[in-house]
């Protein structure tokens, strides 16, 4: 049902059951006029409550006191906690604290104009029909606020990952690459050019793939067959790379691109952590499940391999768990590092 249906069907009901009898019943020509004109407006604010909520307040609380004075309206301000509710969750809370206490004064002056033996339980009603209705709008907003800032943090917090992914592996790159060619101790001019040129080409792809990224930041991501350059661009930064890349069935765009990215941040720690190490890339289908796998070797001279235990190995778990796969990594017995995932080729 849309907004605006919604509104009609709110004013119909209100029109034939809160005004149309009374003014039928009041047997008083110019009060009869008087009656449809304020139903009119009445009707006109409840369908036009989306769009104005504390005008539309505003005037049905109006609309509904000189009703009252005139006896052709029998609504308990039901109306007026409607669209009480609808500004309380869509508006912030200055704003509900003033069309509160605007509404208080009517509701006032509809109970001051309604004076009968009837008045005790006017009062409790008119009382808890706005109350509840701004309990109930400001509950409801609360949550559609804090759905929002939660989702504004995932937004956030996805957007972080995609850049760290994106241009972490080939700053790793040329960062390895400047500090193979200063150990260097006799270079060439030529070797430096060369260098430079590598480290020039790795900057310019960094750009163009973060370029790429703010265009497509709303789609699924890389596919899983830019694999492959992922791992020539590792093996120029001089880590050995055995690719195993096995055949499998269709996986899903989202989860190729996991994988993709899982096999990035492993090989950016790599080119980090042990550059002159050898290193396995594995990917192959098991059952309706796509796995992968980055192993290191110890690198000759250094300490044992660690994989680092920051940002990337935590978006990592974070991807892998989103996706309902499981990931695990560390030491490998000969002094490398592991990491390997499995996921669901296909979500759901």
């Amino acid at each position: 049902m849309t907004v605006l249906r919604r509104s009609l069907l709110v004013a119909v009901a209100v029109l034939a059951v809160l005004w149309a009898p009374p003014i039928i019943t009041v047997g008083d020509g110019p009060r009869i006029g008087a009656g449809i004109a304020l139903a009119a407006l009445t009707g006109a604010a409840l369908v036009l409550n989306r769009r104005a909520p504390v005008a539309a307040t505003v005037a049905v609380a109006a609309t509904t006191v000189l009703g009252m004075a005139l006896d052709v309206c029998q609504d308990p301000m039901l109306a007026t906690s409607w669209c009480l509710y609808l500004v309380a969750v869509e508006r912030g809370p200055h704003v509900r604290s003033l069309v509160t206490a605007l509404v208080g004064v009517l509701a006032v002056l509809a109970l001051v104009t309604a004076v009968s033996p009837g008045l005790g339980a006017r009062v409790v009603v008119v009382t808890a029909a706005l109350c509840l209705a701004w309990l109930l709008g400001t509950a409801v907003g609360g949550r559609i606020i804090s759905e929002r800032e939660a989702e504004r943090a995932r937004v956030q917090i996805n957007l972080a990952r995609e850049v760290h992914d994106v241009v972490g592996h080939t700053l790793g790159v040329i960062a390895a690459e400047a500090a193979v060619t200063r150990g260097l101790p006799d270079a060439r001019e030529a070797e430096l050019r060369e260098t430079l040129a590598d480290i020039e080409s790795h900057a310019r792809g960094a750009l163009e793939e973060t370029q790429r990224l703010v265009r497509t930041l709303r789609n699924s991501g890389p596919a899983l067959d830019e694999l492959p350059a992922i791992i020539a661009t590792t093996r120029a930064a001089g880590v050995s790379v055995e690719a195993r890349l096995r055949p499998h069935g269709p996986v899903d765009a989202e989860v190729g691109a996991a994988v993709t990215r899982i096999a990035q941040e492993a090989l950016s720690n790599v080119v980090r952590h042990a550059p002159r190490a050898r290193c396995t890339v594995e990917l192959w289908e098991t059952g309706k499940t796509i796995a992968i796998r980055v192993r290191n070797s110890r690198a000759p001279g250094s300490a044992p391999a660690s994989g680092g235990t920051g940002y990337g190995l935590r978006g990592i778990r974070e991807r892998v768990a989103a996706l309902g796969g499981t990931v695990t990594w560390g030491d490998t017995p000969e002094g490398g590092f592991e990491v390997e995932a499995r996921l669901p080729m296909r979500r759901g």
